[in-house]
């Protein structure tokens, strides 16, 4: 009796925190999860930024290092005017912005909260120009002014807690117990975790667009971007399997949203957009 007290006082607890501990997605006007304030996630976003910068091949002074540094800070200049004209005046004061280019064959990119971004030179031969490597970087700052980072970070915390909650309760029941952490585990993450992934990175292709086309970036790039990308191949996971959409559902999303990234840059002053100049 002692034991389940304890636990809906702390599931009571938990709840009340996880509806007080909520932030604003300026792109979107929703309220996400903010259970880890960036009070706590930004000082160690950077730590652990400098530290892969340790650990790896740091490439500077190149064209593609460059490009990399200059569209990235074009970008980042494009969200602040954004956020200046839609209520968001310093939004970004605690951010650090950095745009690294890293050797190696991985045909990836990434970013980390608080505006950390690396670029690896794998993925540069597909990038191809300034405008494919715009749309990898709007894609990138986007997930970082989105906070999606600290989103993830949240949810987890949230499924590793009901899963703690769950197994307490069906402690007197070792099958029941384990039957029920099997199906959570496989549940939880195909149903809940990884359209929670897909999620944001349709809308970091959404916002990022945009962000792209404000720094004068041509934004109908983006799904051509993404067909070279579909073309060296992958594992064909299904897609309610995978942590990103299906290559032909992003391409078709791209599509759709270049007219609108267009239109929000023109309400910035943007008429004219780069030509597909090469690093």
């Amino acid at each position: 009796m002692l034991f389940t007290q304890k636990f809906k006082a702390g599931l009571f607890l938990f709840v009340i925190l996880f509806f007080s501990n909520c932030a604003t997605n300026p792109f979107t006007g929703k309220s996400t999860l903010a259970l880890i304030p960036n009070s706590q996630i930004l000082p160690t976003s950077f730590q652990q930024y400098n530290q892969v910068l340790e650990q790896s091949q740091v490439v500077k002074g190149t064209a593609e290092a460059k490009a990399v540094e200059k569209v990235g800070n074009d970008i980042a200049e494009a969200s602040k005017k954004w956020l200046d004209a839609n209520g968001f005046k310093g939004y970004t004061d605690d951010y650090k912005w950095e745009f690294t280019l890293l050797q190696s064959d991985a045909v990836n990119a990434w970013a980390m909260p608080g505006g950390k971004i690396a670029f690896y030179t794998g993925i540069m031969p597909i990038a191809k120009h300034y405008n494919g490597l715009a749309t990898i970087m709007g894609h990138e700052v986007a997930h970082a002014l989105a906070n999606h980072g600290q989103q993830r970070m949240s949810a987890s915390s949230i499924q590793q807690t009901l899963g703690v909650a769950g197994a307490l309760l069906l402690s007197e029941n070792q099958q029941q117990q384990e039957t029920f952490m099997m199906a959570y585990g496989v549940g939880s993450q195909v149903g809940v975790m990884l359209p929670f992934s897909r999620k944001h990175e349709t809308e970091a292709d959404e916002i990022g667009l945009k962000l792209m086309a404000i720094a004068g970036y041509d934004p109908y790039e983006g799904h051509l971007l993404w067909e070279r990308m579909a073309a060296q191949g992958g594992s064909g996971t299904p897609q309610f399997l995978s942590s990103h959409p299906a290559p032909e559902a992003r391409i078709q999303n791209l599509k759709g949203q270049a007219k609108d990234a267009m239109r929000v840059a023109g309400e910035f002053g943007v008429k004219n957009f780069k030509s597909n100049q090469r690093f």
